[in-house]
């Protein structure tokens, strides 16, 4: 029988204000096996440490059980401790009575009952644990970035300027993402072009970067540090090496449809670049209302008029495969579609707008040429009403959370309108306002003090049309009052929401999203722009909602965590993993379609199944699948669990 300790942390009050630790002491020393037992006020300080390798040296332990918080925080931390003083590490086990006891008792004698159980279970546990090595894996130093938008393109860059080779997957004809559809930035009201398209060169221009855009990541496999992508270049039907981005093509296109960068409020051609400074400046064919593959082949005017004969009617969708060893996702953002809000007209209203489409009529670039006019009859509005939380921090029937940029972009928005119309009234109407970026407040305070911009404080209930514009209904929570207010125009603060693509892109990758569906990291404070799938990180608007500072410090963050990762050389894989004991193993396969991470192939030479130890991620789902009790997890046998349930009815 090994010779366990067990060491007992008080957390402060965390712990000892619910459990009486001396008691749990007195009870655990006894227990057989247990050669040590002691309670110390912060087992996870240099001095807990020093105290757990001393008594580790001293008396010979051959497992520790450090009862104390969560094993996300500190199981690392003791595992090194044990390594120091010897033992393996794998011969250290967490005991939650944290989180998992005192954090939810109040009753003393209760929480300091279950507290001792707890040990108790996993004191068996260690009885039975074996010592394991992590095996060594070496790093393709080569990542993957998905998305193209200010994250992607930071994180792209970032990596590439370190010395490692980047692919660079975007799923449109060019990078720059929603940032280069707005007109300026808060709270600098900087040119978001001229800030943004200097990156844009940038990554088109580094030797480092492989930039593929209109292109889509159809597959990916293997482990981390090994990942095989498979890349979707879609067919833009123009020969971008031939093709010098001379326009002609796009001139004598005869076909319009709304474009998709203006938010439907202008035109793009069937063969088009989706604006001025795109990266790169090439046209794509949108075979979807292209008349030569519409109509059989009965325009192709755009060919006739290329000189360069760079225009390819017959190319076909291409699939490339590049080797990885870390992605970086930055999918960003969709606004949440208007035409859910019934309250607000449901989108049929053409004078009620969101953000971002207001954003095109302020831009230079935009399809009125930066003039502030109404969709509806190129009227310019005298008064607009701007609405926030327009379905966001709504938990009965739209989003519960809070997009985080509305108070700001609104804001900007009234002081541009402001600047465009001189004469015109801008009435924002607000739950509250919430300011918390660096200087973001002193924003706000120069929207209301400088640019006359109106303070409502309410949501409205409802905009409808009326005969000269829309007319929105609010009552107004400091005076008591109802309102009805006739405006030109209204602009909603929609929910910033997570890519519809997002979740399949999530089950591609075999990484986790939220109830929101943004991708979930590992750990909010201490693992932010990390995900729970080993060497998939997160930048930007595909985590949560952001603004642009906040974008683009999370991306050089999560590039930093590609670049240590890439400087190790090797990785350590994890080694609590399923095995498989082929004398059992029936070869039914049933626990193959189980795992949710691919790590299991079936043997066809001796009809058993194997476990690929480098995809495990010890879930145990294919234990539970399997029907024979061929699979086991290592330090996590049935033997183990057996003792372990029935320690706790001795």
């Amino acid at each position: 029988m090994k010779r366990i300790g067990v060491f007992v942390c008080h957390c402060g009050r965390n712990i000892a204000g619910t459990v009486d630790v001396d008691r749990v002491v007195e009870e655990i020393a006894v227990l057989d096996g247990v050669e040590h037992c002691e309670n110390y006020k912060y087992m996870c300080s240099d001095p807990g440490q020093a105290l757990i390798r001393k008594t580790i040296e001293e008396k010979g332990l051959e497992g520790i059980v450090v009862a104390a918080c969560s094993p996300s925080l500190h199981e690392a931390t003791f595992r090194r401790t044990a390594e120091a003083a010897g033992l393996n590490s794998y011969l250290a086990e967490i005991a939650n009575i944290r989180e998992q006891c005192s954090w939810v008792h109040t009753d003393t004698s209760t929480a300091t009952a279950k507290a001792i159980g707890i040990i108790k279970t996993i004191v068996e546990k260690v009885k039975l644990n074996e010592m394991l090595t992590p095996a060594r894996i070496p790093v393709t130093p080569r990542a993957l970035v998905i998305g193209g938008g200010i994250a992607g393109i930071q994180a792209a860059l970032d990596i590439a300027n370190s010395g490692y080779e980047v692919v660079l997957v975007e799923k449109t004809p060019s990078v720059g993402g929603h940032m280069a559809q707005l007109s300026e930035t808060f709270p600098t009201l900087d040119c978001s072009q001229c800030i943004l398209t200097p990156k844009m060169v940038d990554v088109s221009q580094n030797p480092n970067i492989k930039l593929l855009t209109y292109s889509e990541v159809e597959d990916i496999s293997g482990s981390v540090g090994n990942f095989t992508v498979r890349i979707r270049k879609k067919a833009s039907c123009v020969d971008s090496a031939a093709c010098t981005g001379c326009g002609i093509c796009i001139e004598k296109c005869p076909v319009k449809v709304p474009s998709e960068f203006d938010e439907g409020l202008g035109d793009r051609k069937a063969i088009y670049t989706p604006f001025p400074q795109a990266v790169p400046n090439r046209p794509v064919i949108d075979r979807q209302t292209c008349l030569y593959f519409t109509k059989d082949g009965k325009c192709g005017a755009c060919k006739t008029n290329c000189t360069l004969g760079a225009i390819d009617y017959e190319q076909q969708d291409e699939i490339v495969e590049e080797e990885v060893g870390a992605v970086v996702v930055a999918t960003g953002y969709e606004l949440y579609d208007k035409a859910n809000l019934a309250e607000y007209g449901s989108g049929r209203i053409p004078d009620v707008l969101h953000g971002l489409e207001f954003e095109r009529l302020l831009s230079a670039s935009g399809p009125t040429a930066g003039e502030v006019k109404r969709p509806s009859d190129g009227k310019v509005p005298r008064r607009v009403a701007f609405i926030s939380c327009a379905g966001s921090r709504d938990p009965e029937h739209y989003m519960p959370y809070c997009s985080k940029v509305c108070c700001m972009y609104l804001a900007k928005h009234a002081m541009l309108y402001r600047e465009h119309v001189p004469d015109g009234e801008a009435i924002i109407f607000t739950i509250d306002v919430r300011t918390s970026g660096k200087t973001y407040e002193e924003f706000y305070a120069r929207a209301k003090q400088q640019e006359n911009v109106i303070y409502v404080r309410g949501k409205p209930s409802r905009v409808f049309q009326t005969e000269d514009g829309v007319a929105v209904w609010c009552t107004n929570t400091l005076s008591g009052k109802q309102m009805r207010v006739d405006c030109d125009m209204a602009v909603l603060a929609t929910p910033i929401a997570p890519s519809p693509a997002a979740a399949e892109l999530a089950r591609q990758l075999r990484i986790h999203i939220n109830e929101h569906g943004f991708f979930s990291e590992a750990h909010p404070k201490l693992r932010p722009v990390e995900s729970l799938a080993p060497g998939f990180f997160l930048a930007g608007c595909a985590q949560g909602p952001k603004d642009i500072p906040e974008t683009v410090s999370q991306a050089s963050a999560a590039a930093s965590k590609v670049l240590e990762m890439f400087l190790r050389k090797e990785l350590l894989v994890e080694p609590m993993v399923a095995w498989v004991d082929e004398d059992l193993c029936s070869g039914c396969q049933f626990c193959i379609s189980t795992c949710p991470y691919d790590a299991r192939e079936y043997d066809e030479e001796k009809k058993v199944v194997r476990v690929v130890e480098a995809l495990c991620k010890g879930c145990g789902a294919c234990v539970v699948a399997c029907g024979t009790g061929a699979t086991q997890q290592k330090n996590l046998s049935d033997e183990q669990l057996t003792r372990m349930v029935e320690v706790l009815f001795d």
